[in-house]
């Protein structure tokens, strides 16, 4: 199975429904807060999976969106190891279809595994909810969805 199909793969199995439109907020190469317990403290984005753009345009991510990180702080078992990525929240705003405009105060990813699920148990923090609504196991361990 090529990576492309894998990536699609993975993609079809923890995502639900259609993507609202998002101000993507994060190009490759940001630094990213870890948001649950998996032992990473700091992310740094390296790809937006799914992402078609032009060609030398850097990838950007939004809220919702499945990316490639690697840990630069963390536990010694996580650093410098490549995980898939779920952004939960970020700090460019983005209006929602009600008129309202969102905007956190800083940028947070949840860690997965290949299968969809999360690597971590519990999530720190308020989570977006368009996060929330195209990944159910994130929605179901969140303890704030604004």
């Amino acid at each position: 199975m090529s990576s492309r199909a894998k990536s699609r793969a993975f993609m079809a199995r923890g995502v639900v429904g259609q993507r609202p439109k998002i101000s993507r907020g994060l190009p490759a190469g940001s630094v990213v807060k870890c948001s649950d317990n998996s032992g990473a403290r700091e992310l740094r984005i390296i790809q937006v999976i799914g992402y078609k753009g032009r060609l030398r345009r850097v990838p950007t991510a939004a809220v919702g969106d499945l990316v490639a990180v690697s840990v630069r702080k963390g536990t010694p078992d996580m650093r410098k190891k490549i995980f898939h990525a779920v952004v939960v929240r970020q700090r460019k705003p983005y209006r929602r279809a009600e008129g309202i405009w969102i905007q956190f105060e800083d940028n947070a990813v949840v860690i997965m595994t290949p299968e969809g699920e999360m690597r971590g148990s519990e999530i720190r923090g308020p989570i977006a909810k368009e996060a929330a609504e195209r990944w159910p196991r994130i929605a179901s361990a969140a303890s704030i969805i604004v």
